[in-house]
């Protein structure tokens, strides 16, 4: 048994996910209890220098430097925080805060740099907080930096979440999709473990995983400008359900090439951002605010069900929200209409939807100290099986 902490903030910045778990087993034995969980915002400033940053606004390295490190800061201080009248944490997961992502084989601007092929084989991506600074801040030995391992070996690096998936919530006899909808979504396909046509050693490699696209990236975008700043996002999906989606800006919408790329495939923020919203609003011309934002929440809801459409061997049986997106009544309403089957939430499978990213992470700090990989190849196109994160001592 061991006690880890996981870190956690996503493509919506909206905070610190933290969540203190107590870890027995290794992997399909694998058990987790939740001890605490809490989200600590952003200090306002902070927030709005990660958004500036992530939408490619430029800053000196000194910049940099200085906001990697106040990350690590507060990131620490959610670590301290979270174990308030609990038992002390062995180890932290830190996933930091992502602020650039590219999928290998993006074609990139190389500037100014001469005879460098501008269409390179590897992805890469950074997140700051260093785990470093995290640990001598805590005096709590940090794993970081997970996603690099497996860009390194041809993978997306993302996403990461699936084997935890498949450990802790994956079905003996039913299609499972676990969707993921923070500001990007993303999907883990869990086929029953004991389907006659799998064979069990090799189950592992008939988990599916990817990005499939925007979650609440745009929704959060269209609500800050419909209120010129004042809410940041669509409680409930309350504001969306009063209007009409128009369906054929969401079928020109989806045309753009990265909904009909098969997976393995992730994106961002450099993607379905600032400049993919101001995209879709000059497109939506002038269509009234409720109908704009049930517009753009339609395009998250057919990009998650044509993708299952199009990539799945079998479409699920049960699907499963977590994130942020799992509140959005509204979108949960139009998936299981659209999908024709009730989606619920991991809740209901009695892991928390709001901090199973976070969990995740603590789990895979907890298989990096003890060598198990983490990643699976058929999700991410790893090259193999890697141990993930980099261990930060004190």
């Amino acid at each position: 048994m061991t006690r880890v902490i996981g870190l956690m903030s996503g493509t919506s910045v909206d905070g610190i996910d933290a969540a203190l778990v107590e870890i027995t087993g290794e992997e399909f034995d694998l058990k987790i209890e939740l001890l605490q969980a809490k989200t600590y915002p952003y200090p306002t400033a902070l927030q709005s220098e990660i958004l500036a940053v992530c939408a490619g606004d430029r800053r000196s390295m000194a910049e940099f430097a200085a906001l990697d490190d106040a990350i690590a800061q507060v990131f620490a201080q959610a670590a301290i925080a979270i174990q308030t009248n609990q038992p002390a944490a062995e180890s932290i997961g830190s996933h930091g805060q992502t602020i650039y992502h590219r999928p290998p084989g993006t074609a990139i601007d190389r500037g100014k740099i001469p005879g460098i092929n501008p269409h390179v084989p590897l992805g890469y991506t950074t997140q700051l907080g260093r785990g470093a600074l995290i640990a001598q801040l805590t005096g709590i030995p940090t794993v970081s930096n997970f996603r690099i391992a497996d860009i390194a070996a041809g993978g997306q690096g993302a996403p990461l979440v699936t084997k935890v998936d498949a450990c802790l919530v994956s079905d003996e006899q039913k299609y499972r999709c676990i969707q993921n909808i923070g500001g990007i979504g993303n999907v883990t396909y869990l086929p029953p473990r004991n389907h006659p046509k799998i064979n069990p050693v090799n189950w592992l490699e008939s988990i599916q995983g990817w990005d499939t696209g925007p979650g609440n990236s745009l929704i959060n975008l269209a609500v800050e400008y419909l209120t010129g700043g004042e809410q940041n996002y669509d409680r409930n999906g309350a504001w969306a359900a009063q209007g009409t989606p128009h369906l054929d800006l969401v079928e020109t919408w989806l045309n753009q090439p990265f909904f009909h790329q098969k997976p393995p495939k992730s994106t961002g923020r450099e993607l379905f951002g600032v400049d993919y919203f101001n995209q879709c609003l000059v497109a939506a011309g002038d269509l009234a605010p409720a109908d704009l934002l049930a517009t753009i929440t339609e395009l998250t809801v057919m990009s998650i069900v044509r993708g299952y459409r199009q990539f799945l061997p079998v479409q699920p049986d049960e699907v499963f929200l977590c994130g942020g997106g799992s509140h959005n009544d509204y979108l949960r309403q139009r998936l299981a209409q659209e999908l024709k089957l009730p989606v619920l939430t991991t809740d209901d499978l009695g892991l928390n939807a709001d901090f199973k990213e976070a969990i995740a992470f603590a789990v895979l700090a907890y298989w990096r100290k003890i060598g198990i990989p983490g990643n699976i190849p058929t999700c991410t196109g790893a090259r193999q099986r890697m141990l993930l994160g980099e261990i930060n001592s004190i």
